[in-house]
């Protein structure tokens, strides 16, 4: 069964970092390409930044440049996404997705599978 698992959400203070993993299983991200996207409350889901297969250049959101980092290990099936300096504005679901492709994907219609999402709330 095909599957993507985020984990590594939670509530943190302003300021204050996490790092979510998202682990597939059922098949090999060999390939594919990972984006990172979040809906907040009331909010459409908005892109946050994505990897290649490669693991070179992720593209991020403008939002969240400087302060998230993805990363992936493809032995271990799995892309990180490193978040620094959190606001409040960054309270949201955070989902993972794969996509077979060689390049950078920014579009939700364009993936193939997706997570079921991780909480992460900023507040003090």
């Amino acid at each position: 069964q095909v599957r993507l698992a985020e984990s590594g959400g939670g509530l943190v203070q302003p300021g204050g970092s996490l790092r979510l993993s998202c682990a597939a299983s059922g098949f090999t991200l060999d390939y594919y390409a990972v984006g990172w996207f979040r809906q907040g409350p009331g909010k459409e889901r908005e892109f946050v930044g994505a990897i290649r297969w490669s693991g070179d250049t992720p593209y991020y959101a403008d939002s969240v440049k400087g302060r998230f980092t993805i990363s992936r290990d493809n032995a271990k099936n799995t892309v990180y996404l490193q978040m620094n300096s959190l606001k409040p504005e960054d309270t949201a679901v955070y989902y993972c997705a794969a996509v077979l492709s060689f390049r950078i994907v920014t579009t939700t219609r364009e993936y193939d599978y997706w997570g079921q999402g991780t909480q992460v709330t900023v507040s003090s």
